[in-house]
């Protein structure tokens, strides 16, 4: 259900410092020993998919966040328990473990891309499989005080098909990508991204 208090709450915390709590500072340092420790070991591939699904994250939560500018109100929202809110509908908290999921997920990868499951690409099954289990621990989430999806329409299943499939295909397939394609790509996606930021927060204050 619409509640529009939540949405008001959420923006009251926004970028805000007033709840800030140290723990944010070491799930930072172990975000970074992560990404140091695949990078001393070469994992590539990893670091890509890592980055690939954090960059499409970003990207939603601000389509998020614009959707709250000309609408009044997100389909997500976080209207409290974050130490520190980054946008409308993501806490740093959240954010940060985004940052590795794909990272994470990419281990459990069949090492040939091109082997079926259920007569299924490996990939897509385990975007899927993945995609399914973040959703439903979504599910969960809607029912604290801390994530509210704001439509009655907005739930599960949607979020299943048009969020979470993409981080996962975007992370998945960009692992097996040559390493051309692949910067190319996180190129595309953190230069889209860190422009929407520059100018829909920085300078319009519409996120």
């Amino acid at each position: 259900m619409n509640q529009p208090e939540l949405t008001q709450q959420a923006l009251g915390i926004l970028r805000s410092g007033a709840n800030f709590q140290w723990y944010v500072i070491f799930m930072f340092a172990v975000v970074v020993y992560i990404y140091a420790n695949e990078f001393t070991k070469k994992n590539y591939k990893g670091i890509a998919a890592g980055l690939a699904l954090y960059g499409v994250h970003w990207f939603y939560e601000i389509l998020n966040g614009l959707i709250q500018h000309f609408s009044g109100h997100a389909l997500w929202t976080v209207p409290t328990g974050t130490a520190f809110l980054l946008l409308i509908g993501v806490g740093v908290e959240l954010s940060l473990m985004f940052s590795v999921a794909g990272l994470i997920m990419s281990k459990f990868l069949p090492e040939d891309p091109k082997k079926k499951i259920l007569g299924i690409n490996n990939r897509v099954f385990y975007a899927i499989v993945n995609a399914a289990g973040f959703s439903i621990f979504e599910i969960f989430l809607a029912k604290t005080p801390a994530f509210h999806w704001v439509y009655t329409w907005w739930g599960a299943i949607p979020v299943f098909i048009t969020v979470y499939i993409p981080f996962f295909l975007a992370a998945f397939f960009c692992y097996d990508w040559q390493p051309k394609v692949q910067k190319r790509f996180l190129a595309a996606v953190w230069g889209i991204d860190a422009a929407a930021i520059l100018v829909f927060a920085a300078i319009l204050h519409w996120i």
